[in-house]
Order: structure tokens, then C-alpha cells, then sequence
């Protein structure tokens, strides 16, 4: 695979063809250390954390070794995204300070979505996620979704729930609970199986920027149907 140079623009000369991945600097730098962190996660001892770490980690280096064909996507901007800097300059004390200087400079290209048809005016400005690798990310790959999740200080996420995907979070900054089990810091990673019912809120004080992993069917990643639960 040929190193990434500097090309940091999707606009091209018509007899050149459509920028890969190693062709763009900022989004190679992203993935790498979207790679990297993942790479530093401890299952923990646990055997169901294991395998979904490995099956990240054998996905991105895939992608990595696919270097496919960047898809531009429209920077969708959403209230929440004004609290990204905040959250990236706390990030640089975390584990994961080397995937908040990557996301610097490709922040304005971020597509930040809600991903539910219906949402309360309260959640609107407090909550959204980018997709960044998979079937919708600028990053085009079947097999796994790789983005980030930004919500407001003191902020509420309903129950909710992903079917037939599989997901963990690690903290980049900001301090959140999840269904009232502990408090997870920087650096911390959860892990939530395939239709797990799970609430999010987040402390008071700061903005909250997790890096989120998805891992199911092809067709689930492409069309993941996100539901609220009515689990009380």
C-alpha cells in the first residue's frame, strides 16, 4: 500500500481518478488511530469482549488493506457539534488523544446524524454521531461501522437499543453512565451485545466524545434501524 501524502481535498482534475483512502491524508491519519486505539483495549478477561475486539481490529486492518475509494460526504452540522472542540481538547489527556489530533482536521467534513426518524427537541440539541468507516461513512466498508458519538454535559440519551449489532464505546473525554452500572471515564471501554437495552446520561460539567465500534451482518450495518426501547 503506498504511504498517505498530503492530499487533504476531494476536488480533482477530471483525468485524475477518485481519491483513496492513502491518498488522503486526514482520513488514513483517523483510521490508523481508530486502529491503534482498538489495538490498546484490554478484553478485560472476558471472552465475549475478546472476540468482538478481534473481529474490530481484523476489520480495519482489512479496510486499511483494501484502501477503497473515498465517498465525500456533506459536513452535516447538528447544535451538539458546537461542544466538539470543548470535548477534543479534553481528549488530549485521554488514551485516546492521537485520534482527537487526527479528527482535527477533518472535523468540518464530519456528518453529524441522529439516526432516529423521531426525536424529542431536547435530544436534538444535545446528542448526535458521525459515521466515519462503513456503508454510509466516508470511509466506504461493508463489514464495520467505526464513528464517534458527541453529547452535551448533563444529558440524557433514552433507553435504546441496536438489533443484531454489536457495539462498544471508548471514552475519548467527559464522564457517562450507562443504566445507572458505574461511571466510565477516559480511556474506559463498554461493550453491549446485539440488542442490549441501554440508557446513556452524561455528567454535568463537560461534553462527552465516545469512539463507537458496530460489528453485525452486512445488511444490519447498512440499514441499522434504530429504535427506542419500551422497556421501562
Amino acid at each position: 500500500m503506498t504511504s498517505p501524502n498530503l492530499t487533504t481535498s476531494y476536488v480533482l482534475a477530471p483525468h485524475l481518478s477518485a481519491p483513496r483512502l492513502s491518498d488522503h491524508a486526514g482520513w488514513f491519519d483517523v483510521l490508523a488511530q481508530f486502529k491503534m486505539l482498538y489495538n490498546q483495549c484490554s478484553d478485560g478477561g472476558s471472552a465475549q469482549i475478546n472476540a468482538h475486539l478481534e473481529t474490530v481490529r481484523a476489520a480495519v486492518s482489512c479496510a486499511i488493506s483494501d484502501n477503497p475509494i473515498l465517498i465525500p460526504r456533506a459536513g452535516e452540522h447538528k447544535p451538539v457539534a458546537a461542544h466538539l472542540p470543548g470535548a477534543l481538547d479534553l481528549a488530549k489527556h485521554s488514551a485516546a488523544r492521537d485520534l482527537a489530533r487526527a479528527l482535527r482536521p477533518v472535523a468540518a467534513q464530519l456528518s453529524w446524524e441522529y439516526g432516529y426518524t423521531h426525536l424529542h427537541d431536547a435530544l436534538a440539541r444535545t446528542y448526535a454521531y458521525c459515521e466515519i468507516l462503513g456503508p454510509k461513512g466516508p470511509i466506504p466498508y461493508d463489514d464495520l461501522i467505526l464513528g464517534c458519538v458527541l453529547l452535551a454535559p448533563d444529558t440524557t440519551y433514552p433507553r435504546h437499543r441496536h438489533d443484531g449489532i454489536e457495539e462498544s464505546y471508548i471514552t475519548m473525554s467527559g464522564a457517562w453512565s450507562q443504566n445507572n452500572a458505574g461511571v466510565y471515564g477516559p480511556g474506559t471501554l463498554v461493550f453491549n451485545p446485539a440488542g442490549y437495552d441501554h440508557e446513556i446520561t452524561t455528567g454535568k460539567t463537560a461534553p462527552c466524545l465516545l469512539a463507537y465500534a458496530w460489528v453485525g451482518p452486512r445488511a444490519r450495518l447498512a440499514e441499522p434501524g434504530m429504535v427506542f426501547s419500551s422497556v421501562p
